[in-house]
């Protein structure tokens, strides 16, 4: 059998088929066994484990995943891409490929008719124009998932592990971080993908949380506390969460005198905790 994480195997597959790679899908397909490997030792995938691989491409990955796992299913969104997978797959009997949207495709059904609707593990060389949105269905969906193991651009694996005060501090890190626990894994050069990328990419592992590092009455409210916060960074907070429509200015000047903070704080000060502390202050006053 021939394995795909080279340059060579992976042009042959592109001639063979007269494959023309799709940029609108953000195809950059792995030549690179070492990264392949430290993909598959991060996600820790044993033979007890379902896994759930986003955007397969011609199969390269997937390879390494059925060999480690003990069934693989495999959400590929091009359909000129399924009789290319069925032909690099074939000596796989472990392994379901769906020709579907991921953001559109039922993850909890897949779950039951795949692993009993226990936890799965989520393995992707993902996309890069369309990585936060499959990341954040993932989260919020509350989707029975063990853990997120993602090639992603280095750039946004820095904003999921950033901390308060950063520049890279974000909405996005703070709701990586209340979901779960983020830890990179590998940084990966251009040159370990057929086409080269821009720029360089990152593995980073999400260990997912059974329960919430830190307690809020709304989530949903925490969350849109947070956005506004980070809309517009350079706006004190009073201004931003004002732009909700939701409270006036004088109870999140109160809410934040409440935690011992300044009127004149901005979201990339405050911690997720204070985060949530907030939105359960506020929503009290509201309610008052």
């Amino acid at each position: 059998m021939a394995y795909l994480g080279n340059s060579k195997s992976t042009l042959e597959v592109v001639k063979k088929y007269n494959l023309s790679i799709q940029k609108k899908f953000g195809q950059n397909f792995l030549i690179d066994s070492d990264v392949l490997e430290g993909i598959v030792e991060a996600a820790g995938i044993t033979k007890d484990d379902c896994v759930l691989e986003v955007g397969p491409g011609i199969g390269t990955m997937t390879q390494y995943l059925a060999e480690s796992a003990r069934e693989v299913v495999s959400i590929e969104i091009d359909k000129a891409l399924i009789p290319i997978l069925n032909d690099t797959l074939s000596e796989y009997n472990n392994i379901t490929i769906i020709n579907e949207d991921i953001l559109k495709v039922d993850i909890e059904k897949v779950v039951r008719e795949h692993n009993g609707g226990r936890p799965i593990k989520v393995v992707a060389n993902l996309p890069y124009y369309i990585t936060t949105p499959i990341i954040m269905r993932l989260f919020e969906e509350h989707l029975p998932i063990d853990s997120i193991t993602v090639m992603i651009q280095k750039e946004v694996a820095d904003r999921m592990e950033s901390t308060p005060g950063n520049k890279d501090y974000g909405a996005l890190s703070l709701a990586v971080q209340y979901y779960s626990k983020p830890s990179k894994v590998m940084t990966v050069p251009p040159s370990s993908f057929i086409p080269q990328p821009g720029v360089s990419s990152e593995v980073i592992h999400l260990e997912c949380y059974k329960d919430m590092p830190v307690k809020t009455d709304d989530e949903d409210l925490m969350f849109r506390i947070i956005r506004a916060a980070f809309n517009q960074r350079r706006k004190t907070m009073v201004n931003s969460i004002s732009t909700l429509g939701e409270f006036s200015k004088a109870d999140i000047q109160s809410a934040l005198q409440q935690m011992g903070l300044q009127p004149t704080v901005r979201g990339e000060a405050l911690s997720l905790e204070q985060f949530a502390t907030l939105s359960d202050t506020l929503k009290r006053l509201k309610m008052q």
